[in-house]
């Protein structure tokens, strides 16, 4: 259980770290707005994949 949630938490780290740049330097709301949804289906899935019994 302990890997998946490091697992899970450095995936959701890498993927902040990957997009968050782009998203601060053209501060453009559509892809701001994009890139909101993207990371909230992608912390639901993970909050999921946590609640989940299979291993």
């Amino acid at each position: 259980m302990i890997v998946k949630i490091l697992s899970g938490l450095i995936a959701a780290a890498l993927l902040l770290a990957f997009v968050g740049p782009v998203v601060i330097k053209l501060k453009d709301v559509p892809l701001s707005i994009v890139v909101l949804i993207g990371v909230i289906m992608m912390a639901v899935d993970l909050w999921q994949s946590f609640k989940s019994k299979e291993d």
